[in-house]
């Protein structure tokens, strides 16, 4: 293990499978997200506009670089059928070096494409 060399993990929940690989090849294509893990179905009971709402959801575990999270969260809001997604960011303490060198390779540098805007 290593230290994480500001990497960090973005926790997002969408509608189904389809939507979640739409955003997550496109974090990946953009070079946002090194990764995107689509955990499905997870089922989400949450209160929304004072009602309990209970939901089958795709979870997205998003692997980034700390310093790209805030775009990653404009990005997936722009992509995003949510009027108010869940997008939760968790700075990495330590993992595994090839791994962590990896993500950082895959994230961030410039000229990256962007697709649609």
């Amino acid at each position: 293990m290593t230290v994480s060399n500001g990497c960090a993990v973005v926790i997002a929940t969408c509608a189904n499978e389809e939507q979640g690989a739409g955003i997550g090849r496109t974090l990946v294509e953009e070079r946002l997200a090194a990764c995107v893990n689509l955990i499905a179905p997870v089922r989400s009971i949450y209160r929304w506009r004072d009602a309990i709402e209970d939901e089958r959801e795709t979870l997205m575990l998003i692997k980034t670089r700390a310093a790209l999270v805030r775009t990653l969260e404009r990005r997936i809001k722009e992509l995003h059928t949510y009027e108010v997604p869940e997008i939760i960011a968790l700075k990495l303490d330590s993992g595994s070096a090839p791994y962590l060198k990896w993500l950082l390779e895959s994230t961030g540098r410039k000229g990256r494409k962007r697709v649609g805007k």
